[in-house]
């Protein structure tokens, strides 16, 4: 008996790559997030997923809509997959961080660095760990799918492998990527990884 779990991350938006949003409000899908979401939708045949969950971030909200109009499910609201709380870095520009010292830290002592007035890795681990008890827990078998964040993706990952956190510079999450676990009482494995097949430019792909 096992929960197979997609871990969705959700699609572009237009500070992607250039701006640390965090848990900035009014973050929306740009026009290429909104291509990718509709991608990511057909992956997923009606009546593939038992059920669909989302964080509360707009950006995560506005990937799962058309997934769930699709499928025919009403995305539940999991607080604990909620993106990092990055402190006094949201909004920050990627480039003006490199010169911070504490975000060096951050990026090279994962396991131990927290982000000023904001979380640790530490504390994003264990709601991590608390996020896929409870999806053990309601969903001990069957398929459901999480849209989520690279960082709460990775953790996620790393959680299965019983690899420190650390290692998340060995995982690469995309935007509108895939990623699946199999999780049952005790243990899991990992069944795919950053799978974002269905962004190829065809109009044709398999569904999950």
């Amino acid at each position: 008996m096992a929960l197979t779990l997609f871990l969705l991350r959700h699609a572009a938006h237009d500070r992607v790559g250039d701006l640390l949003c965090g848990r900035m409000p009014g973050v929306a899908l740009g026009e290429a997030g909104r291509w990718q979401a509709a991608r990511l939708a057909r992956r997923f045949a009606p009546g593939a997923l038992d059920a669909l969950y989302t964080s509360p971030v707009q950006r995560c909200r506005e990937t799962t809509a058309p997934l769930g109009a699709s499928c025919g499910l009403e995305p539940g609201i999991l607080p604990e997959a909620e993106e990092v709380d990055f402190g006094a870095w949201t909004g920050s520009r990627f480039a003006a961080l490199e010169e911070d010292p504490h975000w060096r830290a951050w990026n090279h002592s994962r396991d131990t660095a927290a982000a000023p007035g904001g979380e640790g890795m530490a504390a994003v681990r264990a709601r991590v760990q608390a996020l896929l008890a409870v999806l053990r827990a309601r969903h001990p078998e069957g398929r459901v799918a999480l849209v989520s964040h690279a960082e709460i993706i990775r953790t996620a990952i790393l959680e299965v492998l019983g690899l420190p956190l650390q290692a998340y510079e060995r995982l690469e999450v995309s935007p509108a990527s895939i990623s699946a676990l199999a999780l049952w009482p005790g243990g899991g494995r990992v069944l795919g990884l950053n799978d974002v097949a269905h962004l190829a430019d065809t109009e044709e792909g398999e569904t999950a």
